[in-house]
């Protein structure tokens, strides 16, 4: 690490310092029976489908509860970014969200493609990223886990899967609200209502209320960006029908409403001026950190409205459980947002995904255990609906400037110089909306049988045996039609009319440009594709005891993502993806020292891993595309995850992941392929996290906690495609893919009962930020290439009562 993360664990470990000095004498009197008496807390994980200690689990699992969750401030999954080595979470957009694990993600947003990290809820399957990333309601302990978990829990699960687990209603009364205020207007309000409705009935409700201004700010407006407002409620009824069977119905609802993202300009913008200098020169970009924010987004908006109801029945036939896992979903999202990062309407551009997605899950498990086998087996079935609209809006004053760039168009551009033209009659053909859009519909549906075996070999020795078929079947429609302009039809047809084409001899065709090819047309009715696929995914584990608290393990796992069709390029098709794993590990615990020390080494080869790239090149087209580029990578690795109690009050974390991911073959997209086999895939080779939290009891008075938490992400591995993506950049006067660090530090205190709390919290203590990546969607056509950026420090105060 730098010289500056030595710098904050020393301030970590200062801080701390400070408080075992001040109880000092009464540590030194208790430690000798502290010690004597030190144990360590049992934390119960479902990440096999069954209910299991972490320590007898032959998978790297690292599990959040709302010690992280707290001490960093999160609210949904984005704000445990980097506390989580090997865990990537990009949260800028709510609705577009990103998932990685150890290296591995899927890029496409579209809905023709499935992402490569799972997230479940209860074990329901959240299919769409855009309806993955919620606010946390009610959640009781979040499982990370690390590896392909196709055998277990399905499809798309090949790099891993986050399982979230809420709270269930339970038969005592309880209730907790808490409040929370900080910077630049935050306001965060939660509230559980837990109540038993007689001897077989429980009642939980739970709802959350955020708000905040954002951190942002337009230059030319004021206007506050980077802003959040969401509210999320859950409803769960669980009635105990008899001794054998109970059944939980539950209501979801998330709503989501704000302005999206901002595109951060390079290129300097001046006042008064028009135009931007083509093409994009790197030595004159601008620190986006410190640079003016422009946002003149028409409909500027990022929302989502959804709704999930979930039904579980469990029944016990004795030796036999027997669980029936229902769910219905349906959501919609709107993302506008700036591609341009300019205030001006000559390089006017942005663009919209909109989503309506319902989905219905069911699923039928039964497992038992006796002194040989503990198994679990059953089938499920999904079946969804999406559909999507990707838009690009500009004005034709940006369509000029398009022209003018590739050498279309002269100094003045079509529109322009037409209008200086028609201008002494009081018309003009600048100004006026430009719309392309690409309308994609899919249905989907899969069916899978699955099982899984634990043979107790004996005392100390388990063999385990997983299987999983699963059966995909998509079809995808593609509906392209050409641009949509009617003011500007309306302008051309009135001077047709007038005979104004006939006089400067230009026909009038001319003015709907052709295409400019933002989106390919198609065929009327659209394009319609249909396939399906098999996958068979195994997994085979042995685990021994070498001591009672010690246990050694190895796995070899398959890991399945369904082949597809990308959204954004008209007849493209792309196969499954396959990932073999080898992990070997240690799961120990030393009682007498306070300490668990967890530790795995894998080595995966991915096949025919998609992605969603950007390039610039594409025969017949000056217009840059997203297309699917294909490659095969090979990693191995490191996870450890560690924890020491020394003492009562004294708690230690540290979380690391090593990783060296290349490509096995890999060639780019376009007229000038490059190849990128054996180069760096991008993954940095370390992520690291470490905390400490110490406790002070007041007796009567209560108990004081200050904690910390610091999250370390090594440089990005660049290779000869980084800069064109916007994950490397070398040339500039800022660092694109460089080692990142935070600090959060957090002082709570709780009374004696814990019925009432008071906290004070900072995230980003060092405000440290960040250029996360530059996006050259419009480099190569406007000349404006902008940048995202890391949040900067912020603070709050939170309260809360429980009774």
């Amino acid at each position: 690490m730098s010289n500056r993360s030595n710098k904050v664990a020393y301030a970590i470990g200062m801080a701390l310092g400070v408080g075992v000095a001040a109880t000092a004498p009464q540590a030194a009197l208790a430690q000798q029976a502290a010690q004597e008496s030190l144990s360590v807390e049992e934390v119960v994980v479902t990440a096999q489908r069954r209910t299991q200690s972490l320590q007898d689990v032959p998978i790297a699992i690292q599990v959040v509860d709302s010690t992280l969750i707290d001490a960093v401030a999160a609210e949904n999954l984005g704000d445990l970014n980097g506390f989580i080595p090997g865990l990537v979470v990009s949260g800028n957009s709510p609705t577009q969200p990103k998932y990685q694990i150890r290296g591995i993600q899927t890029s496409d947003f579209g809905v023709g493609t499935d992402p490569a990290v799972g997230v479940y809820v209860d074990g329901i399957y959240a299919a769409r990223s855009g309806a993955s990333l919620l606010a946390f309601n009610d959640v009781e302990r979040i499982e990370i886990l690390k590896g392909p978990q196709g055998t277990l829990f399905g499809r798309n699960s090949a790099a891993g899967a986050i399982s979230i687990i809420t709270h269930q209603p339970e038969d005592v009364f309880h209730s907790t609200l808490r409040v929370r205020f900080g910077e630049h207007g935050k306001q965060y309000y939660e509230g559980m209502l837990n109540t038993p409705l007689g001897d077989s009935v429980a009642l939980r409700v739970n709802g959350v209320y955020n708000k905040s201004d954002g951190w942002l700010e337009d230059a030319a407006t004021g206007q506050d960006l980077m802003p959040e407002e969401n509210w999320a409620g859950r409803v769960a009824l669980r009635w105990k029908l008899s001794e054998q069977t109970s059944a939980t119905l539950s209501w979801d609802h998330d709503d989501l409403d704000q302005l999206a993202r901002p595109a951060i300009g390079l290129i300097a913008v001046q006042p008064g001026q028009t135009q931007i200098p083509f093409p994009a020169d790197p030595t004159t970009y601008i620190d986006p950190r410190k640079a003016p924010v422009y946002n003149d987004v028409v409909g500027n908006e990022e929302s989502r409205q959804l709704d999930q109801v979930n039904l579980f029945i469990d029944h016990s036939f004795g030796e036999v459980d027997f669980r029936s896992s229902t769910s219905w979903r349906q959501f919609e999202t709107v993302n506008r947002e700036d591609e341009d990062g300019t205030n001006l309407i000559a390089t006017y551009f942005d663009t919209a995904n909109i989503e309506d997605n319902e989905s219905f899950y069911q699923e039928l498990k039964f497992s038992g255990s006796n002194d040989r086998i503990d198994w679990v087996g059953g089938v499920s079935y999904y079946k969804e609906k999406a559909n999507q609209i990707s838009d690009t809006h500009t004005f034709t004053d940006a369509i000029d400037t398009l022209g003018m760039n590739l050498g279309f168009f002269d100094d003045l551009g079509l529109y322009g110089f037409t209008s200086s033209l028609i201008e002494p009659f009081g018309l003009s053909m600048l100004g006026l909306p430009w719309r392309e859009a690409m309308y994609n519909r899919g249905d989907f549906e899969a069916f899978a049988a699955f099982g899984d075996v634990i043979w107790h070999v004996n005392d100390r020795m388990n063999l385990t045996f997983g299987l999983r078929y699963t059966h995909d079947s998509k079809e995808f429609r593609w509906t392209n039609g050409p641009h949509e302009t009617p003011e500007l039809d309306a302008v051309v047809a009135g001077l047709d009319e007038l005979g104004f084409f006939d006089t400067i001899g230009v026909p009038a065709e001319i003015y709907r440009f052709g295409d400019v090819a933002f989106a390919v047309d198609t065929p009327p009715g659209g394009l319609t594709l249909k396939d399906s696929w098999d996958d068979v995914s195994p997994r085979l584990v042995l685990d021994y005891k070498v001591v009672a608290n010690v246990m050694v393990f190895g796995s070899l796992a398959k890991g399945y993502k369904a082949g597809g069709y990308n959204s954004t390029e008209v007849a493209s098709k792309f196969d499954n993806e396959d990932v073999w794993n080898f992990e070997t590990g240690i799961k120990s615990v030393f009682p007498q020292a306070g300490v668990v020390l967890n530790a795995s080494a894998f080595y995966y080869i991915y096949d025919n891993k998609q992605a969603i790239v950007l390039a610039t090149d594409v025969e017949g087209s000056d217009i840059p595309q997203y297309l699917v580029d294909v490659s095969d990578e090979e990693a191995w690795g490191i996870d450890i995850d560690a924890q020491w109690r020394p003492i009562d009050q004294l708690r230690l974390y540290a979380n690391v992941a090593f990783i060296d991911a290349t490509y096995k073959e890999k060639f780019t997209r376009g007229d000038n392929p490059i190849d990128l086999s054996g180069q760096p895939t991008g993954e940095p080779y370390l992520s690291a996290s470490v905390g400490a939290s110490y406790g002070w009891a007041l007796g009567d008075a209560g108990d004081l906690e200050l904690s910390g938490r610091f999250a370390y992400r090594g440089k990005q591995r660049c290779n000869d495609d980084s800069e064109q993506q916007g994950d490397c950049s070398l040339q500039t006067i800022f660092k694109v893919g460089e080692a990142t660090e935070r600090l959060d530090l957090r002082l709570a205190w709780s009374s004696a009962k814990d019925t009432f709390g008071l906290a004070a919290y900072v995230t980003n203590v060092l405000d440290d930020q960040y250029v996360t990546g530059i996006n050259n969607l419009t480099a190569s056509t406007f000349g404006t290439p902008f940048a995202s950026i890391s949040e900067p420090r912020q603070w709050g105060v939170e309260a809360r009562m429980s009774f």
